[in-house]
């Protein structure tokens, strides 16, 4: 089941795409930002706030290219976006929990604690 059962901004599957091909190193960061930034416009455009979130999400998630801690944002409005749309959000952030496995316990310790602060400012849980 998809999170949200419209039709996605092409905008925005242009930008996971653009993601995709920059973690695969065909795109140049450059790229990546004027994705991110154009993902953030659809989210400005939308009066719906699961399509914000979703919107920032996919922002955030492409504009990892340029700065590491962007990869917070996405996963935080992913999960905001699931908030918002009724649907439960503890499975998704056990899987976003273990996707940080293979980092060093101290890194772990710190993006969970980071993400829990934001969590609150962004009224997640």
């Amino acid at each position: 089941m998809s999170l949200i059962d419209k039709d996605v901004d092409k905008r925005l599957r242009d930008a996971l795409c653009v993601a995709k091909e920059w973690e695969n190193g065909n795109v140049a960061v450059g790229e990546a930002i004027k994705a991110s930034v154009t993902a953030h416009k659809v989210a400005k455009e939308s009066e719906d706030p699961s399509s914000i979130a979703i919107a920032r999400s996919v922002g955030h998630a492409v504009a990892t290219a340029h700065m590491a801690d962007h990869s917070l944002g996405a996963a935080l409005y992913a999960l905001k976006a699931l908030k918002l749309t009724g649907r439960p959000i503890n499975k998704e952030r056990d899987w976003q929990s273990r996707q940080l496995q293979l980092l060093p316990m101290e890194i772990v310790d710190l993006v969970l604690n980071t993400m829990t602060n934001k969590a609150r400012s962004l009224k997640i849980y």
